[in-house]
């Protein structure tokens, strides 16, 4: 047993986000995205904190006892030599202290079976509950997001009963919540046709602190014609379809709210990635074209139907494609001969960010970072996308110092010993180190001593702050694992 006590000080220089409004960023993170080849690679630190209220771990799930578990503990874990992306994902809050983590469990892969059976159940809600909060508490996660898809649909056990129960299982996940100050929140899905077979709006509003809002894929490759990924409003193509029936954003969000939920706990969904289509005839190429199933991959996410947006900006920079707009639906899309995606872009995700805020809603939800151009491998800049949601909620990226204490006692029991910054390490006086060590933000091994490390902070200026930092005794600092750790662990050539 290893008695571990993270109490740590750091004034450093930031960058945070100031904003002019309240609302909530929530960010999933597909981790996943860590075994993508060549630039589709994405591993905690190409992820920009400052960008985002809330980080979102995605995913974690559940065995048949309704225990969480995590589905590939050789990434999330410590243990037999794992990669530790709980703790190197919960770091990113050192030095921000309005940042949330939250630990999301479920997702389509993880079907709606599992979750039927547990919320059926008062022992295996207890079991959920338990092993929820302590893997939160264990990992410094500050909440849950539960993505069950969906209760009441796909392969259920239980059926409509399924609609109350999820109700009682969020009413006993709140009253333990509120004992540690953890966060609770859901993805529901949006349209009409699905929520009213699968929820209890009224009922799960009461206990959720956000409700997320999938308005995304709402037409794809599974359907016999071309349609918008995650049109704002009725487009092109539509017709007659009475509103009711529409599958867009500014229907589902109307919906949402007229059957009970509050605006101020919605966090409006929106994609980073768009959908692939294989037209049946190149002649016929608009929307609601006849389709004859799923359309080209992209070079990273390697699936068929689905291409992220840092795959697609780079194929219309070096492919013949013929751009277009909806103007009515508010969104873009494109073809090449038999090819068809649904897109969206800057001034697509402004004009729906925008329609959220004449709702009063809580906030914007993306679907996922990892797809957007995060490498700024198309000459827009990191992060484009996410960049345009700030704009459009009027938030300002800025630099200012910020303070922050944290000090979190735990027990945890664990195959090697591993000590992380700020884990019984003492922090000395800013440096400048010969040889400019820093270059880059986040943690660096010093150069001259492997006993020690250094995080690496910007001014207001621009210029880099070498903070350096001392290993407990006995530890080496790990470069590679980016923590403090055995001697014999770690290759030291100083």
């Amino acid at each position: 047993m290893i008695l571990k006590y993270i109490a740590l000080t750091l004034l450093i220089v930031s960058v945070n986000i100031v904003k002019a409004s309240d609302k909530l960023v929530l960010c999933y993170y597909g981790t996943w995205a860590t075994y993508r080849p060549s630039l589709g690679k994405f591993d905690v630190e190409h992820i920009d904190p400052n960008l985002c209220t809330h980080l979102v771990y995605s995913f974690v799930g559940i065995n048949t006892q309704g225990t969480v578990i995590s589905l590939d503990p050789y990434l999330d874990l410590p243990d037999n030599w794992g990669r530790d992306n709980f703790a190197k994902f919960n770091a990113l809050k050192i030095g921000r202290p309005n940042l949330k983590t939250l630990l999301a469990v479920g997702g389509w892969n993880e079907g709606s079976a599992k979750y039927s059976r547990m919320a059926a159940s008062s022992i295996l809600r207890r079991n959920f509950i338990n092993s929820a909060i302590k893997m939160m508490k264990d990992y410094d996660f500050d909440g849950l997001n539960l993505d069950w898809e969906y209760p009441n649909r796909r392969d259920t056990v239980n059926g409509p009963a399924d609609i109350q129960n999820f109700v009682q299982l969020l009413k006993e996940l709140r009253t333990e919540f509120d004992k540690y100050g953890f966060e609770l929140s859901s993805a529901v899905a949006a349209v009409e046709a699905v929520a009213i077979q699968a929820y209890d709006i009224p009922g799960i509003s009461k206990y959720l602190d956000h409700i997320g809002l999938m308005t995304y894929d709402l037409y794809g490759p599974w359907d016999a014609v071309t349609g918008h990924n995650s049109p704002l409003h009725k487009g092109e193509g539509d017709g007659n379809i009475p509103r009711e029936q529409l599958y867009t954003v500014d229907v589902a969000l109307e919906y949402w709210i007229k059957s009970g939920c509050p605006p101020e706990k919605i966090i409006l969904g929106l994609p980073l990635y768009g959908h692939t289509f294989t037209l049946t005839n190149a002649a016929i190429n608009g929307v609601r074209a006849p389709s004859s199933g799923a359309g080209i991959a992209g070079p990273y996410t390697s699936t068929n139907g689905i291409i992220g947006y840092n795959e697609f900006c780079i194929k219309l920079q070096r492919e013949t494609w013929n751009v277009r707009y909806d103007s009515l639906a508010k969104v873009p899309y494109a073809v090449q001969n038999r090819n068809w995606i649904s897109f969206d872009n800057a001034s697509s995700l402004t004009a729906k960010v925008e329609y959220g805020l004449s709702k009063n809603i809580r906030g914007i939800m993306v679907w996922s970072i990892e797809t957007d151009d995060f490498r700024n491998v198309c000459g827009y800049g990191k992060y484009p996308l996410l960049n345009a949601i700030h704009k459009a909620l009027g938030n300002i990226i800025t630099t200012t110092p910020s303070t922050t204490t944290t000090t979190t006692p735990s027990t945890t029991t664990t195959t090697t010993t591993t000590t992380r910054p700020g884990s019984n390490t003492t922090k000395e006086p800013i440096v400048s180190p010969s040889g400019n060590v820093c270059k880059s933000e986040g943690l660096t091994a010093d150069p001259k001593d492997c006993t020690s490390f250094y995080i690496c902070t910007v001014d207001p200026s621009g210029k880099f702050l070498p903070h350096k930092f001392k290993c407990p005794s006995n530890l080496y600092w790990d470069q590679k694992n980016l923590y403090c750790n055995y001697r014999d662990l770690v290759e030291c050539n100083i």
